[in-house]
Formats: structure tokens, C-alpha cells, sequence
């Protein structure tokens, strides 16, 4: 694919998205899952994301060097899984990955009793796992308001530790959603995670996990575009198939959200169907349980008119990029912007569209392609490096053009 792509502005869109991918979460977890209890277990419709696929190969790879290039979610599951399951290896990936911090997790596990070492920089990859011999403590406490992947990459590991593990959550927790899909998925393999929101404890006694026969879901994140495009298009009526009301996932709660954005959520025998009705003019939301979906409002409230108050987007900063920053610049090709007047407090004024093309850097992040996508309902758009869909979408830019936008390399 070019290092960008032309959208031509088109106003009415309708069709059927026949290329959404499932869920990377569920998949990711689901794998992990698959190996720890013996690679008997099926794991079915599995993500064609990029993310998925390197897990796929890395879980059970009998290689030294593991490179997750710019897949932190890989690279999390897997430092626990390596280190759990007493594989020495090495942990690498992209200039970036070595910018994310891995300190609380490998911190952690070496309080369990894990041998880990920096290579180069402390509390960032590259990081060797050197083996766990003996359980040093049955009882963590990490604070609660960082990756849920951290915790769930505990939680998916602890019923193999000796003595099982409690894990104690301080301050204020985020991303519940995925704390509870992974502890559902546990369920499916047969381990009951213990969770009491009240006291902020997670506890899982040791046990072995059975085999399973998991099914993977359509992904909401991916979903959430749709969205986008339906609220910013002057018509639309966009058919999602295979997509349960029913999800394990957090970001379902995109309906409600684009509920006051003006669109209509309408399921049918396993279908969603978006479709237009009357927005709001003010929007108040806390992300700290879908940070994820802040790349798809943020952009539509920008160039709709709609202002803003959010909070919970923290965890942003440490994503593929500084998500913020990139959401700050690229709004303001419109003169919308994002300020953070107190901490933790977000303010979004909209901007208006100009007449001529923009152009949208992506940042090497799949989803500020995506979420800035539905643009082109209002001006012809140029994407930059558009490819980086594939981290978690490939066939996005196919669905793009099945619901009646032109695309041009």
C-alpha cells in the first residue's frame, strides 16, 4: 500500500461491512489461555489483526529472541506467560515499544519470585526473563488506575502459582470491562477469579485450567468507526453482521456514547444496524473504562460541533504514541481543540470544516487512521501511512470503500 491514501469527501453511505475483525482482546487472552491449559482447547474466528497473529506465532515459539515489534499487549501477556512458565527469553520490539514502560508488571513478578533483567534502559523492554524457581509471596499490590493488561496478565497466570494469588488494587480503578471479560474468559477454561470491586481485591486460588472451545466475538473498537462515519455522514445506514448485543467487551458502551452523537443502534437476528437520529449538543464522558474508544468521539465531536468534558484518558499517553497530543494536532486542522484545564479534566471546543483537502498524520497508530477516517463524510481527506490499519483492522480500508467511499492511492 502507498504511504497514503485519498478519500473522497462522500456525504450518503450505506452497505454491509464485511470485513470487521474480531476481537484482538478476546483473542489475545484466548490464546494465552489455550496454552496454559495445554493447547488442547480451540480458540475459533480468531483476529486476522496484526497484534493476534504475532501472538499466534510468539506463544509457543521456541526461539530465544521474542520481537512483539509494537504489539504492547504481546508483549505483556507474554512476559508473564515466559516468566510463569520458567522460559528464559528475550523480549524486544520497535523503538517505540522500548518507550513503553513494562516496570510495574516485570516489577511484580519479581516480588513473586521471577528473575528478570533490563537490557538497556530500567523499567522498559528489552527485558530477559530468566526463570521463576520458588513463589515468594501469594499476595501483590499494584495500583489500579494503569493497564488492565498488567492485571489481567497476573490474573491469567495466577491459578498456576502454588499458593494462587490476591491481588490488591489501589486508588481508583480503570478499565473494569477488561478486567472482567479477562476472569470470564478464565471461567470458559475452568478457573473462577474472585473479584470484589467493594475492596478492590482480585483472588485466584491455585487450580488447572481445562480445555476449552471458545468462540471469538466481533470487535467493538473496530465497530466504534462505523459509528464515526454514520454520525458525521448527512445519510446513513451501515449493516454490521455477526455482532452480539451481548459482548464481554467494554467498548460496546460506543452505543450509548454515540447514542448522544446521533446514531441509532438497532440489532437484528445477530445483525447492528446504525442508522441517524438527532445528537446532543454537549457531551460529558469518562473513558477510564474504554480509553481506547476516545480516537473515534473525539475526532466526531470535533468537526460536529459538539463540546466536550471528559475525563479518564491517562492511560493514552503510553499507547502506540502520546495519543493526546496526536488527538490535540490533528483536530486542530480544524481549529478544535483539547486542553486540560485541571488534571484529569479534558475540554474539547469543536473547530469547522475548511473547504480544502486535509491531510491526517497517523502517528504509527491504527487507530488515529481509523478514528479520523469519518472525516470524509464532510471533505476529501488524505491518510497518511495508511497501512498501520493492520495492527488491528486489515480489511478496514475494503469496508471503507464497501459503504460507497471512493479511495485513491
Amino acid at each position: 500500500m502507498n504511504s497514503y491514501l485519498h478519500l473522497k469527501k462522500t456525504t450518503c453511505l450505506t452497505g454491509t461491512i464485511h470485513k470487521l475483525s474480531s476481537s484482538k482482546s478476546i483473542s489475545n487472552r484466548a490464546l494465552i489461555l489455550k496454552a496454559l491449559s495445554g493447547n488442547q482447547s480451540t480458540v475459533s474466528n480468531l483476529s486476522d489483526a496484526r497484534d493476534t497473529v504475532l501472538m499466534t506465532s510468539l506463544v509457543g515459539s521456541s526461539s530465544k529472541i521474542i520481537d512483539v515489534m509494537d504489539a504492547g499487549t504481546t508483549m505483556r501477556f507474554l512476559t508473564a506467560y515466559f516468566t510463569l512458565t520458567n522460559q528464559n527469553k528475550i523480549l524486544t520490539g520497535t523503538a517505540r515499544m522500548k518507550e513503553r514502560p513494562i516496570a510495574i508488571l516485570a516489577d511484580a513478578l519479581r516480588t513473586l519470585g521471577a528473575q528478570i533483567d533490563y537490557l538497556e534502559k530500567e523499567g522498559f523492554p528489552p527485558i530477559e526473563t530468566k526463570g521463576f524457581l520458588k513463589q515468594q509471596t501469594a499476595s501483590l499490590s499494584i495500583p489500579g488506575n494503569i493497564s488492565s493488561q498488567y492485571i489481567s496478565a497476573l490474573m491469567m497466570l495466577a491459578p498456576t502459582l502454588p499458593q494462587g494469588l490476591t491481588l490488591s488494587l489501589t486508588g481508583k480503578i480503570g478499565s473494569v470491562p477488561y478486567i472482567e471479560m479477562t476472569a470470564t474468559l478464565m471461567e470458559q477454561f475452568g478457573v473462577k477469579p474472585e473479584i470484589n470491586l467493594a475492596e478492590q481485591t482480585i483472588h485466584i486460588a491455585p487450580a488447572a485450567y481445562k480445555t476449552s472451545h471458545v468462540v471469538v466475538e466481533a470487535d467493538w473498537s473496530a465497530i466504534s468507526y462505523w459509528y464515526g462515519f454514520t454520525a458525521l455522514a448527512q445519510v446513513a445506514e451501515i449493516t454490521l453482521p455477526n455482532v452480539s448485543s451481548q459482548s464481554l467487551q467494554g467498548d460496546r458502551v460506543i452505543a450509548t456514547i454515540m447514542e448522544k452523537l446521533g446514531v441509532r443502534s438497532a440489532f437484528n437476528n445477530n445483525q447492528l444496524i446504525l442508522t441517524k437520529q438527532e445528537s446532543a449538543a454537549h457531551l460529558v464522558w469518562d473513558f477510564k473504562d474504554c480509553p481506547d474508544l476516545a480516537q473515534t468521539v473525539v475526532p466526531v465531536c470535533a468537526v460536529k460541533g459538539i463540546t466536550g468534558e471528559f475525563t479518564g484518558l491517562e492511560s493514552l499517553r503510553i499507547k502506540e504514541t502520546d495519543r493526546i497530543a496526536a488527538l490535540q494536532n490533528e483536530i486542530a486542522k480544524v481549529g478544535a481543540t483539547l486542553t486540560e484545564p485541571s488534571t484529569g479534566k479534558w475540554i474539547l471546543a469543536p473547530g469547522k470544516i475548511p473547504t480544502s483537502e486535509i491531510t491526517i498524520d497517523t502517528y504509527h497508530d491504527h487507530r488515529m487512521a481509523m478514528g479520523f477516517a469519518p472525516w470524509a463524510t464532510l471533505i476529501n481527506l488524505k491518510i497518511n501511512n495508511p497501512s498501520v490499519v493492520n495492527k488491528s483492522y486489515p480489511g478496514f480500508w475494503d469496508d471503507v470503500i464497501s459503504v460507497g467511499i471512493k479511495v485513491e492511492s
